[in-house]
């Protein structure tokens, strides 16, 4: 076993490492750019080398960079995580040559499993059922249409030289081939300096089933069950679970079987993943998708009913090591699932909801523990998340005895995760969990896409807008003992005898400001909601470090809450709210998008502006993309709200901008039918392609690329 490791990765995956080499008793070494400077890894770890600047191509992604903190800290092998440099075949050739240990399968299998094309045809000869669609790599547009023609819509394109999700499009209609082929290789070139692309037949309602296998240097290759990954968003897996619900015992050894044969093919060594889409409809129609030359985010899943540390053994071979298994020593036991928790905010969008990157400062954190529940996270209180990496920012995994105790123990540990300063995707995640299709089994990649409208709440509650208000009238209540001014308690009292309102204004961000009105002390108050609402009894009940419970409509309710300078964060259940004070005359005198009205195109997310395509005196329609702002490797497309004139337009290529700031202002043509409606296409409307994770190859859910948020261009290949 080595002495020293290296992780060159970050967040969560590093934490999780450096566990395992702790409990090893394997000196850790971390690797942190200037924006991870205080990072839970670093700090985790037993020594840690700054490695640039907080941009990745200066950092997590400079080889050289990496093998010098490597030659520093004098680490004899090098464990890459997963997304950066974990499928990077020069990277792990680079480490070997410097004669250190690459955790990792042989630069030639990460080669030959990168090329999808090539891919396809080596597991092929293998024996292993592969997707129908196009062969041979460099095919020209011309090419490339006649194989969709032939293999017939709807198709799916796909990047040959890498995953992600990243430049996937389904294509229904064959006269948009030429335009989703142009905007494929655009992207692909983009992410990968590589546009070759393939066709593949698109099976409608699939299901995501991967295998995770294992191999030592000895010729030794076994599986450890398989994986349901089919909960996904634009081709992001979120939810993971062991077994799959959908697979009897005949087809999980047949796929466990092909799983086995494909890594044998390309002379596997170390952990790794088969990924096969099955159709919805027959678990025995299974084709070879890809293989993942490394860990996977989801790999606790497998590790809980399986009984072993995945990354244990990736050492271990790494090391020289055989595999202590035969086939049939390896059994599944129990049931476990993995929620991904994201810095995301959840937007609704007509039938649609938009899931945009959050940034922030973590405020208050309080994650869940106890029986059967784990959490790998890269969080602590006072973290930075910015808009730099990838957003996901920890997992929480559940084992049960069987699947629906499995279930039921995540959403109640989700319930328990509060994470304030920074939105998150918890809550989204909880109501997933409760759909019935998901607690019966009947799963498929597009499920998410599909009802994430009626999984998402509508607006801030009426108990936290009150909570809040209660909290600041509270705030105002005298702190010295003795005789007090009755006209320094904020009671409302008048020398009449009636109490009076006090009104306090907040503003979610992306909705309107709300007036909240208070009357009253102690058990005695009341709360208005809005100028017309009905006044409701409700009252702080008690008051603790960092949590509130709230009387409302005779009910107790409990809220984690934390403030700041004219904000407040409240969570309850997973789900947060961000209030800001507002002041209806300052909002006023300060003009902004307010001032435009609806004309006034603002920023869904702190980030950069990536291109401008107007120009001020231009005129636009309705639709048509003006401004790409990128956050967390995410492009969101801002389009016209209208057909008009662009008025205003003061960012231009590499801007920073907030959330909520003004980008462009378009004047509605006179006779525009949609302008007296121009709410309705005010945020994204187009895409650049699906998103993609730190982890997810999926097929996904066969969205067309021109609905909903943008192009995640992440560094999870």
């Amino acid at each position: 076993m080595f002495d020293t490791v290296l992780v060159a990765n970050r967040g969560e995956i590093a934490v999780r490492v450096i566990r395992t080499l702790r409990r090893l008793g394997v000196r850790s070494v971390a690797v942190y750019s200037d924006a991870d400077a205080g990072a839970r890894h670093v700090r985790e770890a037993d020594t840690a080398v700054r490695i640039g600047p907080a941009a990745a191509s200066e950092s997590y992604l400079s080889v050289e960079r990496l093998l010098e903190a490597a030659e520093r800290t004098g680490a004899q092998a090098v464990h890459p995580g997963y997304g950066f440099l974990a499928e990077n075949a020069a990277f792990a050739r680079a480490v070997t040559e410097s004669g250190r240990a690459f955790i990792g399968p042989p630069a030639s299998a990460i080669e030959l499993m990168g090329d999808k094309i090539r891919a396809k045809e080596t597991v092929l000869k293998a024996g292993v059922p592969v997707v129908p669609g196009s062969s041979g790599s460099g095919l020209s547009d011309a090419q490339l249409i006649d194989a969709a023609t032939e293999v017939g819509v709807p198709v799916l394109l796909k990047p040959s030289a890498g995953g992600g999700g990243k430049g996937m499009r389904l294509v229904r209609d064959p006269a948009l081939f030429a335009e989703e082929i142009a905007a494929a290789r655009r992207e692909a070139r983009g992410s990968f300096g590589d546009d070759t692309l393939l066709v593949e037949r698109w099976v409608d309602r699939p299901r995501h089933i991967e295998i995770q296998v294992m191999a030592d240097g000895h010729g030794n290759v076994v599986h450890f069950g398989e994986r349901e990954c089919s909960l996904q968003r634009r081709h992001q897996k979120i939810i993971e679970e062991a077994p799959s619900p959908f697979l009897d015992e005949e087809t999980r050894s047949a796929m466990g079987a092909a799983a086995v044969e494909a890594a044998r093919s390309c002379g596997y060594r170390g952990a790794g993943t088969v990924e096969f889409i099955v159709a919805g409809t027959d678990a025995r129609s299974y084709f070879f998708m890809e293989m993942n030359t490394r860990l996977q985010v989801e790999h606790p899943v497998t590790e809980l009913v399986c009984g072993v540390d995945l990354v244990e053994w990736q050492l271990r071979v790494a090391a020289g090591e055989q595999l202590p298994w035969r086939q049939g020593d390896i059994r599944m036991t129990g049931h476990a699932v993995e929620a991904r928790i994201c810095a995301e905010t959840a937007r609704p969008s007509g039938e649609r909801v938009d899931f945009l990157p959050s940034a922030g400062t973590v405020r208050l954190l309080r994650e869940p523990g106890g029986e059967g529940v784990r959490v790998d996270s890269g969080l602590s209180e006072g973290s930075e998340v910015g808009t730099t990496y990838d957003p996901m920012l920890a997992k929480v995994i559940a084992y049960g005895t069987d699947r629906s105790s499995a279930l039921r123990r995540l959403r109640a540990a989700l319930a328990e995760t509060t994470v304030l300063g920074v939105d998150t995707n918890t809550g989204f995640l909880r109501a997933l969990l409760a759909h019935p299709a998901v607690r019966s089994g009947e799963l498929d990649t597009g499920l998410v896409d599909r009802d994430a409208a009626s999984l998402v709440a509508a607006g801030v509650p009426d108990e936290v807008y009150a909570t809040a208000a209660l909290l600041r009238h509270a705030a105002l209540e005298p702190s010295g003992q003795g005789w007090t001014d009755p006209f320094s308690v904020p009671s409302g009292w008048r020398l009449d005898g009636r109490s009076a309102w006090t009104t306090y204004h907040f503003r979610a961000p992306g909705a309107e400001p709300v007036a909240v009105a208070v009357r009253g002390r102690g058990p005695g108050t009341e709360v208005r909601i809005g100028a017309e609402g009905e006044p409701v009894a409700a009252h702080l009940a008690a008051e603790e470090s960092g949590r509130v419970r709230t009387e409302w409509r005779g009910t107790m309710l409990g809220h984690h809450h934390v403030a700041g300078a004219g904000e407040r964060w409240l969570g309850s259940e997973g789900s947060g709210w961000h209030l800001v004070d507002h002041d209806p005359v300052a909002a006023a005198l300060r003009g902004g998008a307010g001032a435009h009205g609806a004309d006034a195109l603002t920023a869904p997310m702190p980030g950069t502006v990536t291109v401008v395509k107007a120009s001020v005196g231009d005129r636009v329609e309705a639709g048509q993309a003006l401004v790409i702002v990128e956050a967390m490797k995410m492009e969101h497309v801002i389009s016209a709200p209208h057909a008009g004139t662009v008025t205003e337009l003061d960012v231009r290529p590499g801007s920073t901008v907030a959330m909520d700031q003004v980008l462009a202002v378009v004047d509605p043509d006179a006779a525009d039918p949609d302008a007296a409606n121009p709410g309705a296409d005010t945020g994204p409307d187009a895409d650049t392609g699906p998103a993609s994770d730190t982890d997810s190859d999926a097929v996904g859910s066969g969205r067309a690329a021109a609905a909903g948020s943008g192009a995640r261009a992440g560094e999870g290949a």
